[in-house]
């Protein structure tokens, strides 16, 4: 199979955590939701346990709730990053466009919270695995909703309250939140590739801090 690598690599290169260019307004048909989930399910899975469940969250009184924890879980995590960040720099942006989500996160049309089946038991392979079989199954549903005009950011705030989230969820005690990836339609689809640092400064050969070529 042929790929058209110009398209594909500006897909993955300008997939962006969008926030303030959600579109509050607009409806997201249940089949366009449901054809990025189908591709989502493609990616890789631990032992192909395909453990994997998606809890969309459409009803405006759950998301109202849901975005109450969020800013709950958040506590004073906006106010602490921002206080030592020039508003006008990169990371300054980030946590503007992060405070603007998260008072307006109820506006969301779908709040989809990605769950995988068994809980953690605090060893560093056993966390990997976990989450491992989930992670790659939210990047490609981020990517099939880019490619098909909708906007995401992968959250993890409401964590912090995981069980209050849990409960008002009906999520049993054996499955596992991954996250909250708040699903819109975005405002233009023109999206630029971010700017980041040379990979050579960050790729090592055979030990760490080796440099590659």
């Amino acid at each position: 199979m042929d790929f058209d690598l110009a398209q594909t690599d500006a897909l993955l290169s300008t997939t962006r955590a969008v926030r303030k260019r959600l579109d509050f307004d607009r409806d997201v048909p249940n089949d366009v939701l449901m054809d990025c989930l189908r591709l989502a399910v493609q990616a890789p899975t631990g032992g192909n346990a395909q453990g994997w469940r998606w809890l969309v969250i459409r009803d405006a009184k759950t998301r109202a709730k849901l975005a109450d924890i969020y800013r709950r879980g958040a506590g004073d995590y906006f106010t602490r990053r921002s206080s030592d960040i020039a508003p006008d720099s990169q990371s300054g942006r980030v946590i503007d466009s992060a405070t603007y989500l998260a008072d307006n996160l109820e506006r969301v049309p779908i709040h989809v919270i990605p769950l995988i089946i068994g809980k953690l038991d605090g060893t560093n392979a056993q966390a990997a695995a976990l989450y491992g079989s989930i992670i790659p199954a939210m990047w490609s549903f981020q990517l099939a909703l880019r490619s098909r005009g909708l906007g995401s950011c992968y959250t993890t705030l409401h964590l912090n309250l995981e069980n209050e989230a849990a409960e008002l969820l009906g999520i049993p005690a054996h499955v596992t939140q991954a996250g909250l990836i708040p699903v819109a339609y975005s405002k233009g689809t023109d999206f630029k590739p971010a700017g980041r640092g040379s990979i050579q400064d960050i790729t090592y050969l055979d030990r760490y801090k080796n440099p590659i070529a």
